[in-house]
């Protein structure tokens, strides 16, 4: 039987689980205070005391992990690779600590955890389409400008997950598919799927797609040109605007959409326009990813903590469901989905990928 245990490192928290199989047998989240973490010097520095906190969990629980399998950890800030299950090597370590493309997520936790916890009960680590999923076509990454190349930025884990799970539920192969699957939380991603490749997909990291609780989403050029020299804003002011202080946290000054979606309903103008913004956002986004597939997708597949809500599935039905069906997948499976990454190439329904610490996409070379 293999047993498997799993590290997703958050923000505010550290999730870990242990499963048997498919099997989740134990799962535990640490929270922490956003101060706290703030007190140290860098996110790698949050080391030693994450890790001890997982231990003492592990402790106080009397979970055994004599006999693992394997570890996996969610791996982040490493150079753009495609989709698949990573044996974790100290390459890969190295530019997770450093942060090699300068950006630096908690995710570079997922990957240190492991390989340490692996080290002591000596099996092997791995991780499962890192946050750095880069599978773009050429043709997605050109713009207007011809210093400026598009990346891929988006909840990868997730939507790769999402789009295998239907994908199996529906007796169909996630290879031989085409989906546009969405995940829609405090961040939105709205990507294209085919054949097993996530081709397309908006920047939730520059700004790019749909409004959203705490991201600004797409920005005409001109606008943002006149707000920089009208407001003398800051880079890191800007930046926090597409990932953290920007879209309905600027328009309302909260990103708890479900006080905003119950002051809609109860008639407030300003919650109500803002809500009904958003998931028109949502689908004119999901409309861009059709005309990537040429109209050709099997399904339009919903995922994320907002999915809860039907009212929100059902607008997105109303609006799109021309398209394609519409399937809700409401949460989030990302520890699943690092143990069945894992899982699938213990069984060798898989190959596990190398890292080989060249990027497949390198913003610095020329297209034309």
């Amino acid at each position: 039987m293999n047993k498997i245990f799993v590290v997703n490192p958050g923000s505010t928290s550290t999730k870990i689980a242990l499963f048997e199989e498919e099997t989740c047998v134990f799962s535990h989240t640490v929270e922490y205070d956003a101060k706290e973490l703030e007190a140290y010097p860098s996110i790698s520095a949050q080391l030693p005391a994450r890790m001890k906190n997982i231990l003492q969990v592990l402790e106080e629980n009397q979970v055994d992990l004599s006999g693992l399998t394997a570890c996996v950890g969610r791996c982040g800030s490493v150079l753009p690779v495609e989709g698949g299950t990573y044996e974790i090597s100290d390459l890969m370590l190295e530019h997770a600590r450093v942060g090699i493309n300068g950006v630096y997520h908690p995710a570079q936790l997922g990957g240190q955890i492991a390989a340490q916890i692996a080290k002591q009960y000596g099996c092997k680590v791995y991780t499962v389409n890192p946050p750095e999923v880069d599978e773009f076509e050429p043709v997605a990454r050109i713009t207007g400008i011809r210093e400026i190349r598009r990346e891929s930025h988006l909840h990868a884990l997730n939507l790769k997950e999402t789009a295998i799970r239907h994908s199996k539920l529906h007796g169909r192969r996630y290879e031989d598919s085409s989906y546009i699957v969405c995940h829609i939380g405090g961040g939105i991603s709205i990507s294209a799927h085919k054949n097993g490749r996530m081709v397309d997909g908006n920047d939730i990291a520059k700004g790019l797609g749909p409004i959203a609780p705490t991201r600004c989403g797409t920005i005409p050029a001109g606008y943002l040109i006149e707000y920089i020299f009208r407001t003398g804003k800051t880079q890191e002011e800007l930046s926090r605007l597409c990932t953290r202080s920007g879209g309905v946290v600027d328009l309302l000054g909260t990103s708890d959409m479900k006080k905003v979606y119950e002051k809609a309903k109860e008639g407030s103008h300003a919650e109500a326009l803002v809500w009904d913004a958003m998931v028109y956002s949502i689908c004119k986004e999901i409309g861009a990813m059709a005309a990537v597939l040429h109209g050709k997708a099997d399904g339009i597949l919903l995922s994320g903590g907002l999915i809860h809500n039907e009212d929100l599935v059902h607008s997105i039905e109303e609006a799109c469901g021309f398209i394609a069906p519409v399937y809700a997948y409401p949460g989030e499976f990302e520890m699943e989905a690092l143990a069945h990454g894992v899982l699938r190439v213990l069984r060798g329904e898989e190959e596990p990928k190398v890292y080989s610490g060249v990027p497949v996409f390198d913003v610095n070379k020329s297209l034309l």
